[in-house]
């Protein structure tokens, strides 16, 4: 998509809320890679499915800066429903609550700061009814196994990043162990009938899966 394009796209869509355009600005002066946030488009696409599937539960695999967890929660629509948003990296908690504790959704957002390979197991199964993963590309495939289980039949995964810039039809360096791990995801994925899934070439590549 060229620049004069995408520039229309985003500006035929609802506005980008003035916080989280704020936040964009924050993680591009301070955070190494801000390109790693969903952005306008995807941000108002996770809001906007959120509202379609009408979730009670929703998990989030790597919060990094809170932007998509917002996202999301501003489509939450049933009066008990909530984001379980986990991150790893605890040098990002103080960004993160920063633009939490601001938005005006922070009440429907749970923040868990850990290991989402701990963290995960801990929920019921059938808990979820969308989850969106989006954190080490290295282990893709393992924190989907572990989701899973805890999504109800009929109810829905997210994988972010799935095209990975590219990366994934091309030769892969043999220390790319993020790319390696995104290809592992994509072909284990593609096997696998538990599932119903369809890849989006939206930003970085989104897969949409529907658990039978």
């Amino acid at each position: 998509m060229n620049e004069s394009l995408e520039n229309y796209l985003l500006t035929h869509i609802d506005p980008e809320p003035e916080l989280l355009k704020e936040l964009v600005r924050d993680a591009n002066v301070n955070l190494l890679h801000p390109r790693m946030i969903s952005g306008h488009l995807q941000g108002r696409l996770l809001k906007m499915l959120v509202q379609m599937i009408n979730p009670l539960h929703v998990l989030e695999v790597g919060t990094y800066t809170g932007y998509s967890a917002i996202c999301m929660a501003e489509g939450l629509i049933r009066e008990q429903a909530l984001i379980h948003t986990i991150e790893k990296d605890d040098e990002m908690e103080t960004f993160i609550r920063k633009y939490l504790n601001q938005s005006e959704q922070k009440e429907k957002i749970r923040l868990y700061m850990g290991d989402a390979c701990d963290i995960i197991p801990k929920f019921d199964d059938d808990f979820f009814d969308l989850a969106f993963i989006d954190a080490d590309k290295r282990i893709y495939w393992k924190h989907y196994e572990l989701t899973l289980p805890k999504v109800r039949k009929g109810g829905f995964i997210i994988a972010d990043n799935t095209l990975w810039n590219g990366k994934v039809t091309q030769k892969v360096d043999s220390n790319d162990w993020q790319t390696k791990g995104i290809i592992e995801f994509n072909d284990k994925l593609k096997e696998d009938i538990r599932v119903e899934k369809v890849m989006l070439p939206l930003r970085d590549g989104l897969t949409f899966i529907r658990k039978k």
